[in-house]
This record gives C-alpha cells, sequence and structure tokens, in this order.
C-alpha cells in the first residue's frame, strides 16, 4: 500500500488553506545595465535614430475583431461584429470556419463525439485544401491538444508557424510562447515585441486601460467561489444594488456602471452605448471620472461620431475639478494636433501637471517626450527614469517601452532575457504580483518584486502581449463555467493554456481534476480514458508550476508520488516539492520532510525531517497539529527504532484506504447517514441528561425519606 504511505500524514495539513505567498524576490540592476549614453539630445544623436519607435500611438482604435483576425467572437459576441464593413469576415470561406468551429464548440459543449469529428474534419479541409490560416490554427491547437487527432507537437508548430506568417495573432502568440519555453529569445522576442505592440495601441490615451484578466477558478483545490460571485455580471446581487443606487440618482454609481460597461469587467459584456449613457447621467450631477471617460470615448469615436472638440471639453472640466489623469488626455491632444494646433510646450505642461500629482500616465509621457526630444532635449536616462516610476505604477506602456530599450539597446544594455523573462507585474495584481522600481542613485536602480498570489514567471514584452484582444478568450471560457458548460469552458481555457496564460493552465488543469469524466475531455479517438486525462492535466500543471505557480508545483509532485498520469517517481516528486518550497510553501515544506523521514526520493535523515517540519511550522502557523504529530513520530523514530511503536506508525497508512472506504460507502450513504445521525443525537441527549442528574447529586439535594421503612432491630 506504497500509494497511501504520504497520505495519512498529510490528512489533517490538506485541510488548511494552502499558502499562496512567496518571499520577495529582487533584483538589481547595476550600472553595468545602464547604456554610457550622454543626456543631450546634441551629443545623443537625433531623435530620427530611433526610426523603430512610436510616439505616441493613435487614437483610432479598431473593433477588437479587426485587431485579432480569425477571433471567436462572431461566435460568443455576434452583436459586436459589423460584419458590412469587415471585408474579411463577410465571404464563404469565412462562414464556413465559424460554422464548423462553432460545430465543434456545441458538440464538446453536448458531448456529441461523432459531430465534433465532422467538425474537426471541416477545419482540416479548410487548412489543407484552401490554405484558411485561421482553420490552419485551430488544427495546430487540436494537434497540440490532442483532441480528435494525435498529439502531435510537431505538426501543432507547423500549422501555427503558417498561420502565424499569415497574419493569425493568437497561432503568433503560441509560437511566441514555444519560443519562451525554450529560452530561445531572439525568436521570442521578436514576435512578443509586435504582439505588445497591437495590444498597447489598444490602450487609452489618459490612463491605463484596465484588461478583463482571466479570473482564477480555483483557490488550491476547491472552487474560488468568491472570484466567481464577483463575475456573474448583472446576475451579481453587489451589481443590482449598484444599479438600482445609480436608479436613484447616486452619480458615483452611475460612474461605476458606466465603467463596467465600457470596459466589459465584472462578467459584463462591452456595451459603449449603455456606457455613454451612464456617463451622461453622470456629468450632469458634477462626476469628473465620467467626464474624462467621456474625453475618451469623443477622442477615440467609441460608439460615436469622432469629435475633438468635444473630447478636450470634456478633458478640461475634468482637469479642473483635480483629476489629474485628464491632463495626459489634454497634452496627448496638443502633441499630435488633434483639434487644435501642435504645442509641444503646452503639451509638457499638462504631462508634467499630471506627473507632478503622482499619476503614472503623466510619468510614462514624459518619458517618451523625453526620449524623442519632443519640445525638450532628448535625455534617455532622464526618459528611463520616467518609465521606472511609472512601471511602479502600473502604467503598462512603460513596461513595454522598458522592453523595448532592453530589446535595442536604447538607455539600457541590450538584454534579450531581461526583455522577455523578468518575473515582474503591475502594482496593482493584474498578474498576480507587485513591482516596486526605485532609484537608489545615479548608479543604482533596484526593482523590488514581490510575489503575491501565485505571481506568473512573465517578461515585460510578454506582460502586455497579453493584454492583447485575444484575452477575450477568458471571458468566454469563465462565461460557459458560470453556465455550467465546463466542456466548452475546458476547451476554451486550454486554447488560452496554449497561448501561454498561467492561468487558463491552471484553470485547464483543474476542471480535468475536478470534473473527471464529467469534464467532457475529449482524446484522439472519443472521450479521454483516465491515462489521457491525467496526462493532460499533468502537462498543464508542469506548464504553470514553470511560470511560478506553486499550487501547480505541488500538484507535480503529487503526480510523481502517487504514479498519477506518469508513472511513479520519488526522485522528481522531490524536485517538484523543492520547488514548490523555493516558493515558501509550508506544505511542500512539509512533504519533503516526510520523504528525508522514510527514505524516499532523498536520504533517509532525521535531522533534516525536522528542518523541514520546523520551517513549515514557522511559514504557516496553522500547520501546528500536523507538524507536532510528524515530531512525535520522528522522537519515536529516533528513540525506539525497528520498536512495535515505529511498525504502528508505519502501518497507519494502510488502513486509510479502508476507512475512506467506509466512509464513503457506509456513513455517506443517504439513508445510513440518515440513521447515524439519529443515533448520534440520541447519544447526546443521554448524554446531557445523565450529565443533569450528576450535577444535581452534586449540589446536595436531599434523598426522599422512607416511609415504610420497617424499625431498626434493638
Amino acid at each position: 500500500m506504497q500509494k497511501y504511505k504520504l497520505t495519512l500524514s498529510l490528512l489533517i495539513f490538506s485541510l488548511l488553506p494552502p499558502s499562496l505567498l512567496a518571499s520577495p524576490f529582487v533584483l538589481v540592476l547595476s550600472q553595468d545595465d545602464l547604456k554610457d549614453i550622454p543626456s543631450s539630445a546634441t551629443d545623443a544623436g537625433p531623435a530620427e535614430s530611433l526610426p523603430e519607435w512610436d510616439e505616441f500611438g493613435d487614437s483610432d482604435s479598431k473593433p477588437e475583431h479587426e485587431l485579432d483576425p480569425g477571433s471567436w467572437r462572431p461566435i460568443f459576441e455576434p452583436d459586436a461584429v459589423n460584419f458590412s464593413t469587415s471585408e474579411s469576415y463577410f465571404n464563404p470561406e469565412m462562414e464556413q470556419y465559424y460554422s464548423s468551429v462553432e460545430k465543434m464548440l456545441s458538440a464538446v459543449s453536448d458531448g456529441e463525439v461523432g459531430v465534433m469529428e465532422e467538425s474537426v474534419a471541416e477545419i482540416e479541409e479548410l487548412a489543407s485544401a484552401k490554405g484558411n490560416l485561421h482553420a490552419q490554427s485551430v488544427l495546430g491547437f487540436l494537434y497540440g491538444l490532442g483532441q480528435i487527432k494525435e498529439r502531435n507537437k510537431a505538426k501543432a508548430f507547423l500549422y501555427h508557424y503558417f498561420a502565424a506568417e499569415g497574419g493569425n495573432l493568437q497561432s503568433k502568440l503560441a509560437i511566441a510562447y514555444t519560443y519562451y519555453r525554450q529560452h530561445m529569445y531572439e525568436k521570442a522576442v521578436k514576435l512578443y515585441a509586435e504582439l505588445a505592440e497591437v495590444a498597447v495601441n489598444s490602450f487609452l490615451i489618459s490612463k491605463y486601460s484596465p484588461v478583463i484578466e482571466p479570473v482564477r477558478i480555483h483557490n488550491g483545490a476547491e472552487e474560488n467561489k468568491e472570484a466567481l460571485r464577483k463575475s456573474r455580471g448583472e446576475d451579481d446581487d453587489v451589481f443590482q444594488i449598484l444599479e438600482y443606487q445609480a436608479q436613484k440618482g447616486n452619480a458615483a454609481a452611475m460612474y461605476k456602471i458606466g465603467y463596467f460597461y465600457y470596459f466589459g469587467v465584472r462578467g459584463l459584456r462591452r456595451d459603449h452605448a449603455k456606457a455613454l449613457a451612464w456617463f451622461s447621467k453622470a456629468v450632469e450631477k458634477g462626476e469628473p471620472r465620467s467626464m474624462e471617460l467621456l474625453g475618451e470615448i469623443y477622442a477615440r469615436g467609441a460608439g460615436v461620431e469622432r469629435n475633438y472638440t468635444k473630447a478636450l471639453e470634456w478633458l478640461t472640466l475634468a482637469a479642473k475639478q483635480q483629476l489629474y489623469s485628464a491632463y495626459n488626455g489634454m497634452g496627448y491632444l496638443y502633441v499630435k494636433g488633434y483639434g487644435v494646433g501642435k504645442n509641444y510646450t503646452k503639451a509638457k505642461e499638462y504631462f508634467k501637471r499630471a506627473a507632478e500629482n503622482d499619476d503614472a500616465g503623466g510619468h510614462y509621457n514624459l518619458g517618451v517626450i523625453h526620449l524623442k526630444g519632443i519640445g525638450v532635449k532628448r535625455d534617455v536616462k532622464l526618459a528611463c527614469q520616467y518609465f521606472i516610476v511609472a512601471a511602479n505604477a502600473g502604467q503598462p506602456k512603460a513596461f513595454y517601452q522598458l522592453a523595448k530599450m532592453f530589446h535595442m539597446g536604447v538607455g539600457l544594455k541590450k538584454n534579450l532575457p531581461m526583455a522577455t523573462t523578468v518575473k515582474i507585474s503591475e502594482g496593482y495584481c493584474v498578474s498576480g504580483c507587485s513591482v516596486i522600481f526605485s532609484p537608489l542613485s545615479e548608479s543604482l536602480l533596484l526593482l523590488d518584486i514581490v510575489f503575491v498570489d501565485n505571481c506568473q514567471a512573465v517578461g515585460l514584452y510578454k506582460l502586455v502581449a497579453e493584454r492583447g484582444p485575444w484575452n477575450s478568450l477568458s471571458r468566454w471560457a469563465l462565461e460557459s463555467y458560470l453556465k455550467g458548460n465546463v466542456g466548452k469552458a475546458s476547451l476554451l481555457y486550454s486554447r488560452m493554456a496554449e497561448l501561454g496564460y498561467e492561468i487558463a493552465q491552471s484553470n485547464a488543469a483543474w476542471i480535468l481534476d475536478k470534473y473527471a469524466e464529467h469534464s467532457m475531455c475529449v482524446g484522439e479517438s472519443g472521450f479521454c480514458t483516465d491515462s489521457e486525462r491525467h496526462q493532460r492535466a499533468h502537462s498543464l500543471w508542469w506548464q504553470a508550476s514553470e511560470q511560478g505557480n506553486e499550487h501547480a508545483a505541488l500538484l507535480i509532485g503529487d503526480a510523481y508520488y502517487y504514479g498519477r498520469g506518469t508513472e511513479r517517481d520519488y526522485e522528481r516528486a522531490a524536485e517538484a516539492y523543492m520547488h514548490a518550497k523555493s516558493q515558501s510553501n509550508a506544505q511542500a515544506m512539509f512533504n519533503l520532510g516526510y520523504m528525508h523521514e522514510h527514505g524516499q526520493g532523498l536520504p533517509f535523515d532525521l535531522h533534516l525531517a525536522k528542518r523541514y517540519y520546523d520551517q513549515a511550522l514557522e511559514i504557516n502557523s496553522a500547520a501546528k497539529l500536523p507538524v507536532k504529530l510528524a515530531l512525535t513520530s520522528l522522537w519515536i523514530r529516533k528513540n525506539y527504532a525497528d520498536s512495535f511503536m515505529v511498525h504502528v506508525i508505519d502501518s497507519l497508512p494502510e488502513f486509510y484506504p479502508r476507512i475512506e472506504a467506509w466512509v464513503e460507502n457506509v456513513v455517506l450513504e443517504e439513508g445510513n447517514a440518515t440513521i447515524l445521525t439519529l443515533f448520534v443525537c440520541l447519544l447526546t441527549v443521554l448524554y446531557f441528561r445523565g450529565r443533569q442528574r450528576r450535577n444535581a447529586g452534586e449540589v446536595g439535594i436531599p434523598d426522599q425519606p422512607i416511609e415504610h421503612a420497617p424499625p431498626a432491630a434493638n
């Protein structure tokens, strides 16, 4: 019963909430990382020496389905797509493509393997015979997943490569992630840079744009009910209360609802018409944030005819009410000359006002004008400092510019691994970690990266690229999951997992483990066998663990320890637990202590076992009981080796499966559970009645006289 050796010892520990915190990671940029370039414009060379460097982008925002060609948006959000204005969508070949993909999604929802095989055959016909690049992308996904097709990474890469060359951006992201995993930074950085630029061009002009981030549907081994509750959109009680307050005239509530609709957050679909309506009501009550977003709407022409004059009016009104981020939009209009004459001096003044009031966009824009020498002397080092401050405050465009500086060797020495693999994210925890950039001196910059809640191992470019329009896959997957359509959710999360999203990787793996045969997992020929499902989950957990997911590393260790989805290998289990332990995971430390105590995959060493048990308690005080039990076992093993007690301790795990089976088959059966509950209630009543009698005797209640007692004998 070797399989259960670790189970009993972890039974109590497994009830603890999993620790998702990791120790701070500090990366230091020394003077060697700072490129020696003169500050002045004269010595540094003309701004034209940076021909590939974009200045401020453009306010002209394309629809998401045009930014992400081949996207499944026409299937999930048909109302958001205007087919009459999109020639690439309005043709028989694309109609056939979407028909086949929709058939595949419906088949996986209904568990109709035959229909799925038909849809995959249609997609293959489009990809091979007609050379449809979007069908090639889907076929690459199916080969990589092993769904209806034999799992073949080489074919998957080939199809994605041709699709990416033709312009499918999701395939380009999949190829970039493949290069990224293989540390082929020269190739990865090129693709991630192109994808990041697409993402950046869709951001707002006055401040950073909130993006629909993938929601982690699980918290450790359990469902993340709180996160799911907040993602129910109009069905959420909190949203309904907010809507009621807005209808009663609350300006702040009006703004929030408009904000939710404008950006499509909290489980809501983007709806510019509703957003405009709520913002318009809010500004009547003087709400400044709504004024700023109305300025954005008119500047971008989002759901309305573009009008730069109105944009400037609304931004100016917001700035007058001390909403300092609005100064960025005003400065942008003057830099570009939209609706006004170009005026770099006035633009710099507005950017400076925003920066002086700790606005991240202001620091970013000052960085751009100093980098390019727009109305000021070109100063690359000063630009770098502005970008660092902006990145610290969570401005995604600043991450993009810093990545470019590392990539192109401008201001910072060329460093492709830094551009693609530095583990950082925004201060507002979009991807699970916060980063603090602080210039300590002229020769030293400290990047203090504090990991919070399972931080992804993402690079600067990768961080920005994952904010692109293809991120809508996460919304559709979550909507499917909330509707109980686990099969469709699993497929969509698997698609995102292939693109390199860590949360999607862990979500897809968790669904496979949690729902087992009900996950609608489809393999090469029909529904997945247990082996296929375990292997697929194992692969997904492994990818997530590579990106810093300590829970995934724990599960990988468990898979190797118990032989789930792979051959049992105690040494590889120990390696996985070591990886989780490096992120200060208490349960991983406990597991390593157990393996040292029993000599499984690690040398038999009671001293090291005690050290790991003690560390587990230091990290998580809730581990006190299991650690105390483990230390007691160690003491007995050390002082009474080969004794009867040691044999009893070692034999306990063999009884665990019998107890587990008894609980499952006897106690949890509905009829038996009712009888046992009544029996426990009866025992409880009898216990308290007996206790009441004993208490009554203790307080001295006199015995009743015996009325008919015979007289005592003389």
